[in-house]
């Protein structure tokens, strides 16, 4: 690839501080293990984040600002646009950017900053589950969510979001996701 160890170190070093990679001594570095615990975790704490970023939107009525509903509206058109097609990473990332687009609305700029250290994992949980889950549900899930938040509802708003976040890889096995990839991978070669 013409590029030198030196930004491919720095670079592995990012995404370590990221928790993206682990660097195991002896077997060198390696993506992070995704176990179901790990991801409930992770899934908890953006749980925790963005129903602090809903309760200031609702307070603020910001729900009702149209320029922040329209930008929830065209991540939404960009995750029925992947999922028609059939783009699992493309759809991650509007997925993603949908949920970051909610934290912005809530002004908290030190809740932004916590939220993007979560997304990072995010994107690939996200990226995974697609592969499991119809895309079409993922779409529709946020259309609900985008409902809820319009109502203005806290109660309304803080059911859907959590049983979306919750619910998001419940019932998806994302160790057979990585195994039958794995394959895949293995078969290219």
């Amino acid at each position: 690839l013409n590029i030198s160890r030196v930004p491919v170190r720095e670079a592995l070093r990012l995404l370590e501080s990221q928790g993206i990679v682990v660097n195991e001594p002896y077997k060198g570095i390696r993506l992070m293990p995704l176990t179901k615990s790990r991801v409930a975790q992770v899934l908890e704490v953006r749980l925790a984040l963005e129903l602090i970023a809903v309760r200031r939107i609702v307070e603020q009525q910001k729900h009702r600002d149209a320029d922040s509903v329209k930008r929830l509206e065209r991540c939404i058109d960009e995750m029925r646009l992947m999922a028609i097609r059939k783009d699992s990473y493309g759809l991650a990332l509007a997925d993603v950017a949908f949920h970051r687009a909610l934290c912005n609305m809530s002004g908290n700029e030190f809740l932004q900053t916590l939220w993007e250290g979560v997304a990072r994992q995010l994107t690939i949980v996200i990226g995974l589950s697609t592969l499991d889950k119809p895309m079409r549900d993922i779409v529709d899930e946020h259309r609900a969510l985008l409902a809820a938040i319009l109502t203005g509802s806290l109660a309304k708003i803080q059911t859907v979001l959590g049983e979306h976040i919750r619910d998001q890889n419940s019932d998806v096995d994302l160790n057979k996701i990585i195994s039958e990839r794995g394959k895949i991978a293995g078969t290219a070669k």
